[in-house]
């Protein structure tokens, strides 16, 4: 890499709070879920964090709860831009979006290993959502060098991403699943 990363996983929003058991509408839902009052002092109190570590560059989703998280950091360090990307979105659950986790997992006979290669229908897999990560990743590290640029996104593409930069197997990236980026935090990544 020819550049330093950090991650940051959105804060707590009023999806997450008010409807815990169904799954995110997607690319949003109508209407958009938002940060809530918990979310928005996560998103403050890692901006404190990163403001000791120099970031240059943001990049975010362009989702509604990633755009919040990125423009509290933004203020918080001085940065005038942000750039949104697409491929920094949540996994795409397509038919099961707005319908319960547990419908959703059905699908896969709630064997997550599917998951990787089997998209839902009209979504996508966690192979899929790997790949455009990674392009993303790729894509801006050729452009830039000698940055340090923040990527702000959303817990399941954090994860591959993570674990595709470590080299993770689908079958330790399971394991490694429990230690998932929680909302409002930041790891460094290369």
């Amino acid at each position: 890499m020819r550049n330093s990363y950090f991650v940051l996983r959105h804060g707590r929003n009023n999806h997450q709070t008010e409807k815990p058991d169904l799954v995110y509408g997607w690319p949003n839902e109508e209407p958009p879920c938002v940060l809530d009052l918990v979310g928005r002092e996560q998103i403050k109190a890692a901006a404190e964090e990163l403001a000791e570590e120099n970031i240059d560059l943001i990049f975010s989703s362009d989702l509604l709860r990633t755009r919040q998280s990125a423009e509290i950091v933004a203020e918080r360090l001085g940065i005038k831009e942000i750039h949104y990307d697409e491929r920094l979105r949540d996994v795409n659950w397509g038919v099961f979006q707005g319908r319960t986790k547990k419908e959703a997992w059905e699908y896969y006979s709630h064997n997550m290993k599917e998951k990787f290669a089997k998209a839902v229908p009209e979504g996508e897999s966690w192979n899929d959502c790997r790949d455009r990560m990674l392009a993303c990743l790729e894509e801006i590290d050729s452009k830039h060098e000698n940055r340090i640029i923040l990527l702000v996104s959303h817990s399941d593409p954090l994860w591959l991403l993570e674990g595709a930069l470590k080299g993770l197997n689908n079958q330790e990236l399971l394991r490694s699943k429990e230690n998932e980026i929680k909302v409002g935090e930041i790891r460094k990544l290369c």
